[in-house]
């Protein structure tokens, strides 16, 4: 069955009933480990599946040019490839970071639920929704955002998409992703984001040490990073 978090995401953006809760949990799935780096699915790659994350996390990403650009981060409780459902194949490879395990539902399982509620066909569109939603967040930032507020403004939108899922504790999350992720997503060199990090840590604003972020002054963090979480929801 798809795992709580899951679960626990639907009913954070949408609300939902005991019964869709369980015609969710009741959904028949499969769950795989993934590999740090593994590629789980590759751009062009027609699926007749859906992918959940259990725990551990996710990104996507594609070849631009000579270098790498990820296009987003995916956290437990994310289906990343939920349009697939409809629009197929795969526009960007779907690769593990970190450890991860992941849980696979078929399109036709998902097409039949849906097409007995409304009510969960519009929290799965919502979800969709919520993922165009913070692409656009992240084209507008890369293009006319200096690279201080663009790191702080990843680092803040992580932070409240895993305490959605309750992975935040005292202002600490896990997220393994190194300084070449960061680099790839913000469209940055390393030596930039070395940089910007040094410089967030020399402002007391984070701590940042192996795969744990801490927020050390959040409030200030949001403000350097111009971050409103309203478009996650």
């Amino acid at each position: 069955m798809p795992h709580p978090k899951f679960i626990a995401h639907l009913q954070a953006i949408e609300g939902l009933s005991d019964d869709e809760r369980r015609q969710i949990a009741a959904l028949p799935s499969t769950l795989r480990q993934v590999s740090d780096g593994e590629t789980l699915l590759r751009q062009g790659e027609d699926t007749s599946r859906c992918v959940f994350v259990v725990s551990g996390f996710l990104y996507q990403a594609r070849i631009v040019g000579d270098r790498s650009q990820i296009l987003a981060f995916h956290v437990p409780g994310d289906m990343p490839c939920l349009h697939t459902l409809l629009v197929s194949p795969m526009d960007a490879d779907l690769v593990g970071l970190g450890p991860s395990l992941v849980g696979y539902v078929a399109h036709s399982q998902l097409k039949q639920l849906l097409d007995g509620s409304i009510h969960l066909t519009r929290a799965f569109w919502r979800e969709t929704l919520i993922d165009a939603a913070i692409s656009r967040q992240w084209i507008a930032r890369l293009g006319a955002q200096a690279a201080l507020p663009k790191v702080a403004h990843l680092i803040c939108e992580l932070a409240a998409r895993l305490e959605v899922v309750g992975l935040v504790k005292n202002g600490r999350f896990q997220m393994p992703m190194t300084q070449r992720h960061v680099a790839d997503a913000c469209g940055l060199s390393i030596v930039h984001v070395n940089r910007t990090i040094q410089e967030l840590r020399g402002r007391r604003l984070i701590a940042w040490e192996g795969s744990e972020i801490e927020l050390l002054q959040p409030d200030e963090l949001r403000a350097l990073a111009d971050f409103t979480p309203d478009y996650l929801t």
